[in-house]
């Protein structure tokens, strides 16, 4: 088992486009909000999804809590939204 670099690892993630480091920071920002309300916890198996598939989009009317597997099966198109 390899271990893993993480300073490689954050250099690279800081030499991404700022609209991903953006985006991230949009699904991380709406995590936290719904943990606030109560609606998920840490490692409790469940994703906070977009429903307009926009990741800067955390009104409250557009997010909800699926399960992961509800939320990574399915494929999305070229504007983030389901096809």
């Amino acid at each position: 088992m390899t271990t893993r670099n993480y300073k490689k690892e954050r250099a690279q993630q800081l030499n991404s486009p700022k609209s991903n480091l953006a985006a991230n920071a949009s699904r991380k920002a709406a995590r936290r909000i719904m943990e606030k309300k109560g609606a998920v916890k840490k490692n409790d198996g469940k994703d906070v999804d977009h429903k307009n598939g926009n990741a800067k989009d955390n009104s409250k009317k557009n997010l909800r809590v699926s399960t992961k597997k509800a939320n990574r099966s399915f494929p999305r198109n070229s504007k983030a939204g389901r096809a």
